[in-house]
Order: structure tokens, then sequence, then C-alpha cells
């Protein structure tokens, strides 16, 4: 039997690492990315295992790396079974700042994936640096390789397909209900961190390059190019809305759109698994902000202006299937629903569609539901805005490779 090094049990702790053994610091440039690299990352886990062959299938870099590889081992690895072929996650996109997402990722693989009754893809290797740097790198079962595919955000699902994805997230929600397990200090509670609540003010400048063409000009309304801090007021609500909730809490993905999933082929007679991908902005809360952001971004507008309720309903009774204790009343959940638009509208505007998904329809079905739902006035009227600032203040640059091709006329 080849033997398994079980990783620091510490690894839950905010500045903890799980092979605290691993020396030095994961790389950052994806030229230190080869054989003899990752048969020192692997035998933190995998004592003897030696990567003798590393192929590279397909480079994927946007906000962070996807590495397909192909893999030969020595009899270590081959006796462990590990794939021949996998994806390694990090962020080895020059230019591109990432944050702490890869770090998230690398901990929720680590140490949440086994108590999830969910669909996700296998790990088979997490790792993290814990020195604030937000590096992490894991390395998961190439689903390219398996039978399905990829989501994409303009795939359309209809109202059966898309009552079919709320079920998953319903059973992903309630795989970690109101569970202690969700206190762990490195889980960020859902809007509390500046991922998540800066992000309109860090990627403005990726808006403006959207709402400066004509296309979206005939989308967005006109207080959006007039008075953009309304929009930021909105979002601020929006935050402390869900900072305060006092019910149950759940385990969130925080980014369900199609293209963070992967649909298996159906078995049978029964329909595909859909399994969620880009754990990068995992949290603790509301389940709102997955569903929102899944449903809405799935179903056409005319979808959602006929079952958008019954399907919300749907979810609910999926959901109260599991027996969760605490589920707050459809009317509330449905009021909650209405609000949240604001965060996919934000995402969406500053969406390049170089990184791989389409943004101009999602723009369309995110800024029409919150004008069917009249969400900013619901979240705004009769209240101060929670802070001074105009947009753009402290946004990011735009990364050199996106600037590159404006300067070229090709954006």
């Amino acid at each position: 039997m080849v033997s398994v090094t079980t990783a620091s049990s510490d690894g839950a702790g905010k500045n903890a690492r799980p092979y605290p053994q691993r020396s030095g610091s994961l790389p950052r440039h994806l030229d230190a990315v080869d054989a003899a690299w990752l048969t020192s990352l692997l035998q933190n886990r995998y004592p003897g295992l030696v990567v003798e062959q590393f192929k590279v299938v397909e480079l994927i870099n946007s906000h962070t790396t996807k590495y397909r590889v192909a893999l030969t081992y020595n009899d270590v690895g081959k006796n462990l079974g590990l794939p021949n072929q996998v994806c390694l996650k990090s962020n080895w996109s020059e230019g591109f700042e990432s944050g702490e997402i890869c770090e998230l990722e690398a901990r929720f693989y680590y140490l949440m994936q086994d108590q999830l009754d969910a669909p996700l893809p296998r790990s088979y290797f997490a790792d993290w640096d814990g020195d604030g740097s937000g590096r992490g790198v894991v390395m998961l079962e190439d689903l390219g390789c398996a039978n399905g595919k990829f989501g994409n955000s303009l795939d359309h699902l209809g109202v059966d397909g898309v009552a079919h994805g709320l079920e998953s997230l319903a059973s992903l929600h309630a795989a970690m209900w109101d569970n202690a397990a969700l206190k762990q200090p490195w889980l960020h509670r859902s809007m509390n961190t500046a991922v998540d609540t800066e992000q309109l003010l860090r990627n403005w400048n990726y808006a403006k390059l959207n709402m400066a063409k004509p296309s979206y000009n005939a989308i967005l309304p006109a207080w959006m190019y007039e008075t953009p801090e309304l929009f930021l007021h909105a979002f601020d609500e929006l935050a402390e809305l869900e900072r305060t909730h006092t019910g149950p809490l759940c385990l969130v993905h925080g980014d369900s759109h199609q293209g963070n999933s992967f649909l298996r082929d159906n078995q049978g007679d029964r329909l595909g698994e859909r399994v969620w991908l880009d754990w990068q902005l995992v949290r603790k809360g509301t389940p709102w902000r997955d569903i929102t952001y899944f449903m809405l971004g799935a179903l056409t507008v005319e979808e959602r202006r006929s079952d958008g309720q019954n399907l919300v309903k749907h979810y609910y009774d999926h959901l109260r299937s599991f027996n969760v204790s605490g589920l707050c009343s459809f009317d509330e959940g449905w009021d909650l629903f209405q609000l949240w638009p604001v965060y996919g509208m934000q995402s969406w505007l500053s969406n390049m569609d170089i990184w791989g998904q389409s943004g101009l329809e999602m723009v369309n079905r995110f800024w029409s539901a919150a004008a069917d739902y009249d969400t900013i006035a619901r979240l705004t009227a009769g209240k101060p805005a929670r802070r001074n600032t105009r947009l753009g203040e402290g946004a990011r640059e735009i990364a050199s490779g996106i600037q590159a091709m404006i300067d070229r006329g090709e954006l």
C-alpha cells in the first residue's frame, strides 16, 4: 500500500497552511510550473511520488489560471490511481492580481469538500501559503476529459433546465445549513469582505469600457450615466442587508453563473448532474446571492417574467425537502430575491468578454430585472448614502494585456 501523508490539522487557522514542511512560496509565474516543481509539491501528501513527464494540454488565463496538463508518474503515482490528466488552478496570469481568491479555493477543497454531499469536481491536492499573499493551488479532475460540457453564460437552459440547476443549488445550500463548520475563520461572511463590497469601485475602469459602447448605452438607464453613485448606494445597502441577517447561514458559492459549472451527460433517464466549479468566492451567508445570480443569468427576460416566481418557489420546495430549520417564509424570500439583482448588475457590467463569458445579454437580463422589481428605489429610498465616494476612486488600472489591445484598436 502506498502511504498518503495527512496534512496539518491546523489548516483551518487564518495564517496556517496544510503542509508546513513545504519550504518557500508557491510560484507566481508559469515558467516555474513543471514536472520537478509538481513533484516537490505533491510529495508533501504522496511520499515517493515522482512526476516523470509533464505535457501541456491547454492554458486558460483570465482572472486566474486553468492549466490542463497530461502527467506520467512513477510506480508510486500509478499505484495511487492518480489520473493521467489533471487541471491545475492558481494565479499565473501575468498582469492580473487576483487577491486572495486562489487561497480561498484551495482552503475550500482541502477543508470542506469531504463534508459536502454536493456536486463538485474531485480534488487530488490543495495547498496555500497562508502568508497574506493569497497564493493557492489546487489539482483537480480535468472535466475537459469528462462526458458533458462546460456551461457558458449564454447557454439556453429553458425553464426546466433552470429548475434542475436550482435543485443542485438547494442541495449545496442544505449540505451545510446552519452548520458549525461555517465558523472557520478563513470563510468570510458574504458581502462582508472587500472582494465583495468594493467590486464596483475596483472594477470601475472595466465597467466604463463597456458603458462607452453603444450596445451597452442602449440597455443601461440614463441615471447610470448621470448619477452612477446611486448604484454604489444601492450596492452598499444590499451589502448591509446581507451582513445584518440574523437567521441561519449556509455555504454560498458566491459566483454561481452557468460559466462556473459543468453539466455531465444524462445517465439513462436521469438528467445530468450540474457540477459547480470555481470556488474562489466561497462564502457563508444567505442563499439569495447564489439563486439570483444563477437564475437571472440563465433565464431570458421573457422566461423570468413569466416563470421567475414559480422557479423561486421550486427552489424553496426543494430546500425544504432537506428539512432545514429557520427558513424564512416564501413571501419574505421572494422580496429578498428581488433586491439581489444588484450584485449581478455590477459584476456583469465590468465583465470583459475576452475573459471567456459574454456580458452584454447578462447586463440586459440583470438590469431589466432590477427595473421590473424597482430594486434600486427599494434599496435606497429615504436612506442617506453610506459613504461619500465617487466611482473611480481607487479603481484598478486596466490590465496591461487588455490595455495593449485597446491601444491597438482591438477592443
